[in-house]
């Protein structure tokens, strides 16, 4: 199985300054739903790993962020895309387990469950922490210049590279269906 894991908010749909708290509020960009149907397309299996404090922090509830993501999925399977699976970690940042990224918990969950190899399994990221979180779990790194992508290039350490640095997830699904597909 070709497997990509890609961090939700930021790269698959805008992010708010107060986390979003309902499926009214959940905005995903055309160039993000092209790209994810193009891995589609080119036989790519899309998992979702993301850091949702927000239920940690009492600002939503669990069954909230569930229904967040069924429409997440409803609106990418109506333009052509695919999320196979969804890893959030709920953890409250204070209490953190390893699980949240930048600890590659989620990650190496999602590779073992879907037998993939770290080395073949690119993560698509905006965030710092997801560049760390891939960079221990061994996966090729892409960052996307939404989200907080731009502040997180002009910042990232030499350690954590190489990073490929893309537009958007568009962007981002067509360097790796040209080095993966």
């Amino acid at each position: 199985m070709k497997l990509v894991l890609i961090d939700r908010d930021g790269v698959i749909n805008e992010e708010l300054p107060h986390y979003v708290k309902t499926p009214d509020e959940l905005f995903i960009p055309e160039p993000a739903l092209k790209g994810l149907a193009l891995l589609r397309q080119h036989g790519f299996a899309c998992v979702i790993v993301t850091n949702q404090s927000c239920v940690g922090r009492g600002i939503i509830t669990a069954d909230t962020l569930d229904r967040i993501h069924d429409r997440l999925r409803e609106t990418v399977a109506d333009q052509g895309g695919a999320i196979i699976d969804i890893f959030a970690c709920t953890d409250h940042p204070k209490a953190a387990t390893h699980r949240r990224k930048p600890a590659p918990g989620m990650l190496l969950e999602a590779m073992e469950k879907y037998r993939a190899l770290p080395a073949s399994t690119p993560f698509i990221g905006d965030a710092p922490t997801d560049m760390e979180a891939a960079h221990a779990a061994g996966c090729p790194r892409y960052l996307v210049m939404t989200g907080k992508g731009r502040d997180t290039a002009r910042a990232l350490p030499e350690k954590l590279q190489p990073v490929t640095l893309c537009d958007d997830l568009l962007s981002a699904a067509r360097k790796i269906v040209e080095t993966y597909g």
